[in-house]
């Protein structure tokens, strides 16, 4: 919940500009603005190289469920992108793992292509819970999805104890659990969608620690945070991939 409107536009704008004579082969960028943002960044971005997502979407496909964003809105909107299951869903709205599970089939219903977010709390890390708790929290948000359904998934992990506490997540803790995550796909829908599947990290990544993040062989990219309000911080993400 950052930038007012013309803010977003701006540093859309900015990063579509440093980006547009860029060869984006090796990275695929999304920026996934507040909803008010979309249809406007769709206008801006829709000639470049950069997708657009929404942070969230509705659990219900229509009606009346005032103040919500159905997932069909957002498609309308240009994005091709949802996030789900954002830790901060999770903890500050009680998102479980069955409304979110609604969630991912109504957005795939919808065409879009969902961004599925997991991970740990500090609690679940000391006792040694946290793959315990990543493994129920993707069977249960898509185990019931079907081999093609799982093609238009990205997997995020988020170290929750890791994200803006001062504690940090070291790039072989995250390599170990997107290991670990490829192996549950691998071992439900098969080696091919188990060695295609995109799992990113989403915890405090930024110039400093993105490099040798993205060269563990598990690690596929970023969900990136506060460092993508900035655009020579969000720039030099994707530089190391590129």
């Amino acid at each position: 919940m950052n930038m007012e409107l013309s803010e977003g536009l701006s540093l859309a704008d900015s990063i579509n500009k440093h980006l547009i004579n860029k060869s984006l082969d090796k990275a695929v960028v999304i920026l996934c603005p507040p909803f008010i943002h979309l249809a406007s960044m769709n206008e801006i971005l829709k000639d470049g190289k950069i997708f657009i997502g929404a942070q969230n979407c509705a659990s219900e496909t229509s009606g009346a469920f005032t103040g919500e964003i159905s997932a069909a809105m957002i498609k309308s909107t240009g994005a091709e992108y949802v996030i789900i299951g954002h830790s901060e869903r999770r903890i500050y709205y009680n998102e479980d793992d069955n409304v979110l599970n609604k969630k991912v089939l109504i957005a795939l219903n919808s065409e879009l292509k969902v961004i599925f977010c997991c991970g740990e709390v500090i609690k679940e890390r000391e006792e040694n819970k946290h793959f315990e708790v990543v493994k129920r929290q993707v069977e249960k948000g898509l185990f019931n999805l079907s081999i093609e359904q799982i093609s238009n998934i990205l997997i995020s992990y988020e170290p929750v104890w890791a994200i803006g506490t001062g504690l940090t997540a070291t790039p072989e803790q995250a390599q170990e659990m997107h290991a670990f995550i490829r192996k549950l796909i691998t071992e439900k829908y098969g080696s091919a969608a188990g060695n295609n599947i995109s799992i990113i990290y989403g915890g405090s990544c930024k110039p400093s620690n993105s490099g040798e993040l993205f060269s563990k062989p598990d690690v596929d990219g970023g969900l990136i945070g506060g460092a993508a309000l900035k655009t020579e911080d969000f720039i030099g993400i994707i530089e190391s991939i590129c």
